[in-house]
């Protein structure tokens, strides 16, 4: 475990916890995806893939322009995240329903992201790491925009289906 002493040192390890927790992330994406019943779930699960993969490569730039190694750090955030993702896959019942409860844990990964991702781009602002700053603050509008995505979705047609 690294020693804190400066905003920096904080920073760094943050990074590094983001950096874990999205690629658990892309390890269990495809997984939802597997287990969502409705197309358009499927479609957004992996949608989210894809830009968390772009995420993974944006924390990996930002590594390099600060000269430290990207790993060295575990979630363990995401890894409990992940559990409860991975107990609604192997539920029982009404697909509409496991559906339903797929995008309540994704989104509950999202919130959780867009926690970190708005902590570290401050972090970033304050640091004057710009290019920094400017990755974090697109990987945090696309945490936002799947966020929105998923309760869409969830709104207008998963959790129509899964009161029936």
């Amino acid at each position: 475990m690294m020693k804190l002493e400066t905003l920096r040192d904080l920073y760094v390890e943050q990074l590094q916890d983001l950096y874990s927790a999205e690629n658990q992330l892309v390890k269990a994406l495809p997984k939802m995806a597997k287990a969502a019943s409705h197309a358009q779930l499927q479609s957004a699960f992996q949608e989210h893939l894809t830009q968390t993969q772009n995420h993974v490569q944006r924390l990996e730039q930002i590594f390099q322009q600060l000269g430290t190694k990207a790993g060295g750090q575990t979630c363990h955030g995401m890894e409990g995240l992940i559990i409860e993702g991975d107990e609604m896959i192997k539920t029982k019942g009404e697909p509409a329903a496991i559906d339903a409860g797929l995008i309540a844990a994704a989104q509950r990964v999202e919130h959780y992201e867009i926690a970190g991702y708005g902590c570290v781009r401050t972090y970033a602002q304050l640091l004057g790491e710009k290019q920094g700053q400017s990755l974090l603050q697109q990987t945090l509008d696309e945490e936002g925009e799947t966020d929105k995505k998923l309760t869409q979705l969830a709104e207008s047609v998963i959790n129509l289906e899964a009161e029936r």
